[in-house]
């Protein structure tokens, strides 16, 4: 399970990713929270739908989670991931989280609970400190962590929050992560 946190920059960010990681994404499904208000994340999964040549949707509470398909948070809602076989998403309009509602860190804690050791998650450029706490879920059960580095991030501030907590195993660009991640995929090493 991959689950990537942005916001500022965020949606070049996540093209960038996509355009090089498609081809590897059939296998398994992709959860994005990306900080935007409603209506701009279903503009935003219709772009990452060209760009990584793949259905890209918003997610609906209580949607079973297919390889392949990658899922935004809609806007001003929190998505978190319920059980491993089959998952599903949940959708819910809880309070802000670090000031946000989507918020990466419901997102990867609740990945972290579900998928352990196979949860990956990503933070790309944005400010803030979200999905902080988040990445410490996913290393402590056992999955792995990359951080987008500073000189490709608009605003390096949640990768950077990220990067600071120790818990990332790699701070790369976008086609950086995006060759980590197919080689993941793919069952090599980095």
């Amino acid at each position: 399970m991959i689950a990537i946190g942005s916001s500022t920059g965020g949606p070049q960010a996540l093209a960038n990713l996509f355009e090089a990681l498609s081809p590897a994404l059939d296998r398994i499904p992709v959860l994005v929270v990306q900080h935007m208000p409603p209506m701009f994340t279903a503009i935003l999964a219709e772009r990452l739908a060209r760009d990584a040549g793949r259905q890209t949707k918003e997610g609906v509470d209580g949607e079973i989670l297919h390889p392949g398909t990658i899922y935004v948070a809609p806007g001003n809602h929190h998505m978190t991931v319920h059980g491993s076989r089959p998952s599903r998403l949940g959708i819910s309009g809880g309070p802000p989280v670090n000031f946000c509602r989507p918020s990466v860190d419901p997102l990867f804690t609740s990945v972290a609970a579900n998928f352990g050791p196979a949860a990956l998650g990503i933070v790309l450029t944005g400010m803030g400190q979200d999905g902080a706490a988040g990445v410490r879920s996913i290393a402590d059960a056992g999955g792995s962590v990359i951080a987008q580095d500073e000189m490709s991030s608009v605003v390096w501030g949640m990768p950077g929050a990220a990067a600071a907590t120790g818990a990332c195993a790699a701070v790369l660009p976008p086609l950086g992560i995006a060759r980590v991640v197919a080689k993941l995929i793919e069952g090599q090493r980095p």
